[in-house]
């Protein structure tokens, strides 16, 4: 009888849970035995380990052999146990010292012929690591940038199996992966692929979304086909702050456990902007899962843009399923046996066309839609969901004399720093309310305090709120979206001509919907 543990870790939502793995040999009829709640890809990891350690030349024992995963109440996921088992098993059989194992976090897919391949979640598991006390963690090549990000370990890529062995018994020495982080960061995050200078025209859209990028907002673009909403939508993460450090380790945690990242990348280092297709289900837009409950579109672009083209085209279900997460922007997801929580501070930026037909006040084109088909189509978008979108601007057509000539928008490095004044103004009105990064964020605490309106202000909004049909949400939007107006003027008040603007902003609520 002969018995060796190894460590490894789990991932659940984006954070990590270190797993002790027990293998104990005796005699008798020849098989191989794993518990402690494995799921499919686990319980396979016997197969993977037998041809491996083959092909190697360590050979596979001929006996009874079972393997604990503990603890053993947690459901465990994923193929990255194959190599702690591998050298668990090893070390059962005496050619690992057990001693060489202790303090030392194992992670790794097993390829028939030993290689050793990346697996998902390098760094949250690199993080619960050094939270844990322990100092070493051995990875694949590919994950060793990823988990280097986490300062105060170390940590040994491995490309083999083979490779892993000789080390553990001495034969080799591994040099620890080191990542220059803030260099990294510094160095890739300034990249800015598409401009606003390209776009022609649509001034007044280009400044409804640089008061949504300076408060954080979420923004409603309608108008007919070709007037621009998509281009506008995609130059939205150039006029956005540059991600932070601790948002971008957030944001790459989020997208290691989705397996998003590229081969040999260690970070995240611009704002994400996700735009997935109306055919989207529920699930795959805020996350879940049967076998394993994963992050969705919402989650993948935290700190960054969810863009929903051709809103209306969504099914009205997927919608819906949005309205939690906006407000708290977190999402909780609940299994039988298992509860996941992924943060979601998403702009959420959606674009539509006023009718089908897209043609609707269109004063270039005829529109061909029924008064009754236009309200079936804007139906689709409940009231509730248009509550949570602070700002509504409306895309004309671009007329041709803006099309044709030769100047250029506004760059979108211009545009950045007006929004990074305000955003730094936010911070330090912000400073020590946890949580509370920009406008957007505000509750209703934090509204009374610091959105403050004259007598003329509150009768302005008063007759807004009776002539629109605002509810009470819009009211709270109105006096955030104002506040953002404020801090681009670099106004400590809210003004009334930053109030009626924000006012403006909600005039599709009446035009569209409230007809």
């Amino acid at each position: 009888m002969a018995y060796a543990h190894t460590f490894s870790a789990a991932v659940f939502g984006i954070d990590a849970l270190l797993i002790e793995i027990e293998v104990h040999l005796e005699n008798g009829l020849p098989g191989v035995s794993i518990v402690g709640l494995p799921d499919s890809a686990v319980k396979e990891a016997r197969e993977r380990v037998w041809a491996a350690l083959k092909t190697t030349g360590f050979g596979f024992p001929t006996k009874k052999i079972t393997i604990n995963l503990a603890p053993a109440d947690v459901r465990k996921e994923g193929s990255a146990f194959d190599l702690p088992i591998a050298i668990g098993i090893l070390s059962a059989s005496g050619l690992i010292p057990q001693e060489r194992l202790q303090g030392i976090v194992l992670l790794g897919e097993l390829a028939l012929d030993g290689e050793v391949r990346p697996v998902h979640g390098a760094l949250p598991i690199a993080l619960r690591v050094r939270q844990e006390g322990m100092k070493q963690i051995l990875l694949p090549r590919s994950n060793a940038a990823e988990a280097a990000l986490v300062e105060g370990i170390e940590v040994f890529p491995v490309e083999s199996l083979q490779q892993a062995v000789r080390f553990f018994c001495g034969d080799i020495t591994l040099q620890p992966f080191h990542t220059n982080v803030r260099e990294l960061f510094e160095r890739e995050r300034e990249h800015i692929l598409l401009d606003f200078a390209d776009v022609c025209g649509q001034e007044n859209a280009k400044r409804a979304l640089e008061v949504a990028a300076a408060g954080g907002h979420n923004v409603l673009m309608i108008g007919p086909p070709g007037s621009g909403k998509t281009m506008l939508a995609k130059r939205l993460p150039s006029i956005l702050p540059p991600l932070t450090l601790e948002e971008a380790l957030e944001t790459t945690k989020i997208h290691s456990v989705a397996g998003l990242l590229a081969p040999g990348q260690a970070l995240v280092t611009t704002r994400p902007f996700r735009a997935p297709h109306h055919t989207i289900s529920d699930a795959a837009l805020v996350g879940g899962g049967v076998s394993s409950i994963r992050p969705g579109e919402i989650s993948l672009a935290h700190h960054g843009v969810l863009f929903l083209d051709e809103l209306p085209e969504f099914a009205r279900n997927v919608l819906e399923v949005l309205r939690q997460p906006l407000e708290e922007r977190r999402i909780t997801i609940s299994r039988t046996k298992m509860t996941v929580e992924y943060p979601c501070n998403v702009m959420l930026v959606c674009s539509m066309n006023p009718c089908p037909c897209g043609n609707f006040g269109n004063p270039y084109q005829t529109c061909t839609c029924t008064p009754q088909q236009i309200q079936r189509y804007l139906a689709k978008i409940s009231g509730p969901l248009l509550d949570r979108i602070d700002i509504h601007i409306e895309v004309p057509p671009v007329k041709y004399h803006e099309l044709s000539g030769d100047r250029r928008g506004e760059p979108s490095a211009a545009i950045r720093q007006r929004v990074l004044r305000a955003r730094q103004r936010q911070a330090e009105r912000f400073r020590g309310l946890p949580g509370i990064y920009k406008n957007a964020d505000m509750g209703p605490q934090e509204i009374r305090r610091f959105c403050r309106i004259d007598a003329r202000g509150q009768e302005l909004l008063r007759t807004a709120m009776q002539h629109l049909g605002l509810s009470a949400r819009a009211y709270d939007r109105i006096l955030k979206v104002a506040r953002t107006i404020a801090d681009l003027e670099g106004s400590e008040t809210i003004q009334l001509h930053h109030l009626a603007e924000a006012v403006q902003y909600r005039s599709l609520d009446r035009q569209y919907w409230h007809t």
